[in-house]
């Protein structure tokens, strides 16, 4: 599988990443696109006819769900860690800037994965290796190889390296006001305006609490969190567009 790589050394790679894999079939499967995958571009019968000839070829699907999660959970604790006062809603937006698809895409360019992705001829020739789309894959299941082989510190090491250094510029475009920046979402979209309930009110009137939920039309809503309706309603905002911006990329 290792020599199949095209325009690759995968010893580079690993370099590049900071770790010498002791199982380097975890970096295969972190590379291999859905469209060069022999099991999806065989028929019926040439699988079963070859099952026990070779192990079979995975595809990245698998390695990037994993790596969705470990990339997430290093970020939130990043960002936890560096914006201590920060309310939970711009922790998202920030969170949201940050593991999109364009961001998760620089990363990858700026380790020349494309380079290491085995794509199907036709999809290399329309330019699969330069997609975003493909790039924020590979990377995820690159940092789900990682944890698997290394454990949570290797993955984190690798991510902190690269993220850390964005946070005090990229990342600080994200703080907009979260309310702001939903409805923004919403009306290019041809939306209505989010929808802002009043959940609950606890505490004291000097030291209320106020629970509140936000929707867009029928979708499921965000709740938020906060000693004023405004700042609950914020939070509520925040998580909602990290959520919806998430699953667009």
């Amino acid at each position: 599988m290792i020599a199949d790589i095209r325009h690759a050394n995968l010893d580079q790679l690993q370099r590049a990443l900071g770790h010498r894999f002791a199982d380097p079939r975890l970096l295969e499967e972190a590379l291999v696109h859905p469209s060069a995958n022999p099991r999806r571009s065989r028929s019926k019968s040439a699988r079963q006819k070859n099952a026990e000839a070779a192990p079979p070829i995975r595809d990245y699907n698998r390695l990037e769900f994993i790596g969705d999660r470990v990339l997430g959970l290093v970020v939130a604790t990043l960002l936890a860690e560096r914006f201590p006062q920060a309310e939970a809603g711009d922790l998202a937006l920030r969170y949201n800037a940050l593991v999109k698809q364009e961001s998760l895409a620089r990363f990858a360019q700026s380790l020349g994965l494309g380079d290491f992705i085995q794509l199907s001829r036709s999809e290399r020739d329309s330019g699969g290796a330069g997609k975003p789309a493909i790039l924020a894959d590979a990377c995820e299941a690159v940092v789900a190889a990682l944890y698997l082989d290394g454990g949570l510190k290797v993955a984190e090491s690798f991510v902190r390296r690269y993220m850390e250094p964005l946070l005090g510029d990229f990342a600080a475009g994200a703080t907009k006001d979260a309310k702001t920046a939903l409805q923004e979402w919403a009306a290019a979209r041809g939306l209505a305006a989010p929808r802002y309930d009043v959940v609950s009110q606890e505490g004291p009137p000097h030291e209320p609490r106020f629970t509140v939920s936000v929707r867009l039309g029928d979708g499921e809503p965000e709740i938020g969190q906060g000693g004023s309706k405004r700042a609950a309603e914020q939070e509520a905002a925040g998580r909602l567009l990290a959520r919806l911006q998430r699953a667009k990329s």
